[in-house]
């Protein structure tokens, strides 16, 4: 009898748990995550049963991350009882107010899954500045990865390198590399893709196609920059020794991280982001070691100016592109609040305007015919 009895009372959890299992396999969906309003405008999303939901005895409630920004039409209140399966219910988001905030719902019934139940909604107010700002991105995209060729083609020209600054190649052959394993990292490999959905539920992957591609291709450009310098002519340039340290200190900090990384003491994820802030501080310290370059030398012959320009154009666009979406979404916050991309593309401009000037200003009247070259 004790033994029916226990065969009888797994019986009974068995078919608890498959019957749990059938219902929150049967979880509310929506018809999509991303709503764009124009201001004051009406946006109509919907709450989706499967063809298999089954009433449950309860109520869905929904949440306005800011209700200043947008509002629900109704109490928010869905009673789960009176919902039939593969049934649309509509719910009207109203923008009130330019910004960015979530929508989410929570149930009274642990039988329902209301994780994919959220929206995220962006309320803008100029419809024109979106394509404008889209257009932006396309150019200064365009800008940033034909910014390499004009280096590489006047080195070609002159079958020599001398004038371009050894330490800013291979910062930026490390930095570009970084980037790269960066973004193809978190693109491709499924593991670190699920480890950033857990630890951002609701977020997007930040890597899209074309950042590949302008890692990927300017990874390919700076090195045919380095070796054009074991082909040419390069008088007695090299990298320095503070370079080599500097270089040194980085390896040895990204191989401890691979190695805490491999022994679970960090996220593989974690390795991902300190190789991201790695090449933003290349990026702070990159043209230095050129600029001083330009200075000692008195000359800016050997780096060319075309990728200078090309460089700011790139740059003076991006942080446009920044300063029209945090108008146009009223997130000011995303520059302000965290000025780490807007002061890096800041700060790259600052040291383009440095290069035009020695260009065109301080320097334009010496050439390599003027000086000798010091290392």
């Amino acid at each position: 009898m004790k033994m029916n009895s226990k065969i009888t009372s797994l019986f009974s959890c068995v078919v608890i748990v498959l019957v749990r299992k059938c219902i929150c396999d049967s979880s509310l969906l929506v018809n999509t995550h991303d709503v764009t309003i124009k201001l004051k405008d009406v946006a109509v999303v919907s709450i989706i049963t499967g063809p298999s939901y089954t009433p449950i005895n309860g109520s869905l409630s929904i949440t306005v991350q800011h209700s200043d920004i947008a509002k629900v039409n109704s109490t928010g209140i869905t009673d789960l009882s009176i919902l039939e399966p593969n049934q649309s219910t509509p719910i009207e988001i109203t923008a009130s107010s330019p910004g960015k905030t979530d929508i989410y719902t929570n149930s009274t019934s642990s039988l329902v899954n209301v994780n994919d139940i959220y929206f995220k909604v962006t309320v803008y107010r100029v419809q024109w500045l979106i394509k404008f700002s889209t257009a932006i991105g396309w150019i200064y995209f365009v800008a940033w990865s034909v910014s390499f060729y004009p280096q590489a083609y006047s080195n070609w020209k002159r079958k020599s390198v001398i004038g371009l600054n050894f330490d800013f190649l291979h910062l930026n052959i490390v930095g570009f590399v970084l980037y790269s394993i960066f973004n193809l990292g978190l693109y491709f490999i499924p593991e670190l893709r699920e480890e950033y959905t857990n630890r951002y539920p609701r977020g997007l992957n930040p890597v899209q196609v074309n950042d590949i591609f302008f890692a990927v291709h300017a990874v390919i450009l700076t090195l045919v920059t380095i070796a054009q310098c074991y082909i040419y002519e390069k008088g007695d340039q090299r990298v320095s020794t503070t370079a080599k340290v500097i270089l040194g200190i980085f390896g040895l900090f990204l191989t401890i991280s691979i190695f805490l990384a491999g022994f679970k003491v960090i996220h593989w994820l974690d390795f991902l982001y300190y190789c991201s802030y790695v090449k933003l501080t290349i990026t702070l310290i990159k043209y230095i070691p050129q600029a001083y370059m330009n200075y000692k030398r008195k000359s800016t012959d050997g780096w060319s100016i075309g990728n200078i320009l090309l460089d700011f154009t790139g740059g003076i666009l991006s942080m446009l592109q920044m300063i029209l979406n945090a108008y146009n979404y009223d997130d000011w916050q995303s520059i302000f609040g965290d000025p780490t991309k807007f002061g890096l593309g800041l700060f790259s401009v600052a040291f383009d305007i440095l290069f035009i000037l020695q260009h065109y200003v301080f320097y334009r009247h010496r050439s390599d015919s003027q000086y000798v070259f010091q290392q």
